[in-house]
């Protein structure tokens, strides 16, 4: 536990780099789809020198923030920010600011830290997040990665959308699910369901709940979760947690 009391980090690994650093590959990436139109993640890597996960959380933020979007096949291409900018209608927003008001009726609601995620390769990675008030905590800030497998965000993402599941399932707790049989059983059921639940299969102590945000068009954009200690959210509570979530996420646009 931190000195401010916060659960411990959830990312199980550094995920944090220079800002001015970050800002500058985020500038060349744009730089480069400008130039070329168009960028695939392995080339992008290769043009960046970075491995091909930070190129792919690269993408991944500018495509929350408009300035990218998915292309044909595994490519990237400009986003609706940069796209017709001789336009007089204003660009549309983005996925964090289209979902902010969500997250803050959530955190209103719930008491408890509110986040919203897309996939990055074999993680998820947490694009805007909203603390608990309570000193005690789950600390997830934005531009954290965690696990697909073992945590109700990454697991909404994994049943919902193409986003491949990892080759190996680790075993982080003594809850984690780690048979692929079952694992596949528990993805089934979640897209029946329409929510992911994490009782303290991530870190022990901690329990959240997850639902998909979809588009006009029905396409799951990313991920919504609330997050909290068990000492405030019941093992009994979860089930009903995950059904509000995706109530409220059912009229997201």
């Amino acid at each position: 536990m931190r000195a401010k009391r916060d659960i411990a980090d959830e990312t199980g690994e550094s995920s944090a780099q220079p800002e001015v650093k970050t800002l500058a590959r985020g500038l060349a990436v744009l730089d480069y789809l400008m130039k070329h139109g168009s960028v695939r993640t392995t080339a992008l890597a290769s043009h960046l020198g970075v491995d091909k996960g930070s190129a792919s959380r690269l993408l991944q933020t500018l495509c929350v923030s408009g300035y990218a979007r998915p292309g044909e096949g595994r490519s990237f291409e400009l986003g609706e920010k940069l796209v017709g900018r001789s336009s007089v209608q204003r660009p549309d927003r983005s996925l964090r600011e289209r979902a902010r008001p969500l997250l803050m009726r959530l955190a209103a609601e719930t008491g408890e830290a509110v986040h919203l995620s897309i996939p990055a390769d074999e993680h998820v990675l947490y694009v805007d997040t909203i603390d608990a008030q309570s000193p005690l905590r789950v600390d997830r800030p934005a531009g954290t990665l965690a696990p697909l497998d073992c945590t109700a965000m990454g697991r909404v993402l994994l049943a919902t959308t193409l986003t491949p599941i990892p080759r190996q399932l680790q075993q982080r707790t003594e809850h984690t699910v780690t048979d692929p049989k079952k694992f596949a059983e528990l993805l089934q059921l979640i897209k029946s369901q329409g929510y992911a639940l994490d009782d303290e299969e991530y870190h022990i102590g901690i329990r959240c709940a997850a639902a998909p945000l979809r588009d006009k068009e029905g396409m799951v954009v990313g991920a919504i979760g609330v997050s909290g200690p068990t000492v405030r959210i019941q093992r009994e509570e979860l089930p009903d947690l995950g059904r509000k979530l995706k109530e409220l996420t059912q009229s997201f646009i």
